[in-house]
């Protein structure tokens, strides 16, 4: 019941800071994963125009035990593992196959805000990595930054699926930085990052024929209504991704087709929408090299190595803190 509590409050100050006292409504994309939000999101992985978790997987099997030699190299300790925005962990499942292989044993903490991914990670792990010890955190990214700092000398930090995506620059470097004060000199970790590409195959990937990924996003406002007694309507609300040059993003929202008006009842609060207005639910940013040099440089890491797939569409970095 605590962890409820706690997540109730966090969506009541987010649809507060986000919807009312915003004058662009937005969301942040945390809000997406209740257990069906999660559900989704894990049909979306496998969708034919979703390519980044197919080409990101690929490379993690092709590289894996590369990336294990290396964060382990130099060091007689056993090298655990942190995960920001575990999931499932279904990849993740990967490089820690790998660090057992090479060491024995591994512990993992995947930290996540959504309980039922990481209760299908723990038992699934359970059952198919009886090497690997695991310790799921239910909280956001920097809470439990805080925990990190005490589990072992050598860590390795997995933040992939290239989730740095969903924030702005400066989000992005200050929880970068927050992952590198968390580690010790010479610390590891593995970046997943989504690349430019063609602007068609980009969209196409957040705009799916079957229709999951507007069911994902709408499921916020389910959430919404469900837990703090709101009345959006599904139907007067759209899917849409565009394209942000400026930003270098793929944008989601939801665009009211009517001017209309939203209780939410648990906030004392009505909010009045526009025909076309939209509600802003996350931003997906696609990178260059010479972007991601500068955030690395600016979070406090040297980049060590760089994989990637034929096309260069996504990219597996390691980084060292320096």
């Amino acid at each position: 019941m605590k962890a409820q509590h706690k997540d109730e409050n966090t969506l009541a100050t987010d649809v507060r800071k986000g919807l009312i006292e915003s004058a662009q409504k937005s969301l942040p994309p945390r809000l997406f994963y209740d257990e069906e939000g999660s559900r989704l999101f894990e049909l979306i992985t496998e969708l034919p125009e979703y390519y980044p978790t197919r080409i990101e997987r690929a490379i993690l099997t092709t590289h894996a035990d590369d990336i294990a030699k290396a964060v382990s190299a130099n060091t007689a300790h056993r090298v655990h593992v942190v995960e920001l925005g575990a999931g499932t962990a279904t990849k993740s499942q990967i490089i820690l196959r790998a660090l057992v292989r090479r060491q024995g044993r591994t512990l993992y903490l995947p930290i996540d805000v959504s309980d039922s991914a990481l209760r299908e990670a723990r038992e699934r792990l359970a059952r198919e990595e009886p090497s690997v010890e695991v310790r799921p955190l239910a909280q956001r990214h920097e809470q439990a930054l805080a925990e990190v700092q005490r589990v072992g000398p050598r860590r390795l930090v997995l933040f992939i699926g290239s989730s740095i995506g969903n924030f702005a620059d400066v989000e992005a470097i200050s929880l970068l930085r927050a992952v590198r004060n968390s580690l010790a000199v010479g610390g590891a970790l593995l970046l997943g990052v989504d690349r430019k590409k063609p602007i068609d195959v980009m969209l196409a990937a957040y705009n799916d024929k079957a229709g999951v990924t507007a069911a994902f996003n709408k499921n916020v406002l389910v959430r919404i209504n469900r837990e703090l007694g709101a009345t959006f309507n599904l139907s007067s609300f759209v899917h849409r991704a565009i394209w942000n040059e400026q930003a270098s993003a793929v944008e989601m929202h939801l665009e009211s087709l009517e001017d209309q008006r939203v209780r939410i009842k648990n906030l004392g609060a009505t909010l009045t929408f526009a025909r076309g207005e939209t509600i802003h639910t996350e931003s997906s940013v696609k990178y260059d090299d010479a972007h991601l040099a500068d955030i690395a440089q600016q979070a406090g890491f040297a980049r060590e190595r760089d994989f990637y797939d034929a096309n260069k569409w996504f990219g597996v970095h390691l980084w060292r803190a320096v």
